[in-house]
């Protein structure tokens, strides 16, 4: 039960990680001092769906699944409702070209909204 709450942490923090990535700008707007490490988990999200690398974080939740007993991911409200968000069914190298592309995109323009935010004051 220990392992599978690990796992499941695990589970919630990549998909924290994933918002923030993605996300993580606005927060930025709020808080300037923020940029580097939101800049830095934008760099490592885009590379991983770059390159189809795994993120580290998917091989610690497997392994702790294991060590709960599971073979795979199982019911379960965290694996029902977020597996799908973190793992989406299909996902090959054309998607994860889109997923980095949207992170690009995403952030790009998050920080464009910001530094024309910052002129106008």
């Amino acid at each position: 039960m220990f392992y599978r709450i690990l796992a499941d942490a695990v589970l919630l923090l990549h998909l924290g990680f994933i918002l923030f990535v993605v996300f993580g700008a606005l927060l930025v707007a709020r808080r300037r001092g923020l940029m580097p490490a939101h800049l830095l988990a934008a760099v490592w999200g885009f590379g991983i769906e770059a390159t189809g690398a795994v993120c580290p974080l998917t091989y610690l939740e497997i392994a702790l699944r294991r060590l709960a007993g599971e073979a795979g991911y199982s019911g379960g409200f965290i694996e029902h409702y977020l597996l799908s968000l973190i793992y989406p069914a299909g996902l090959g190298r054309g998607t994860q070209y889109v997923l980095a592309a949207a992170v690009l995109g995403i952030n790009i323009g998050l920080y464009a909204w910001i530094l024309r935010r910052g002129r106008a004051r």
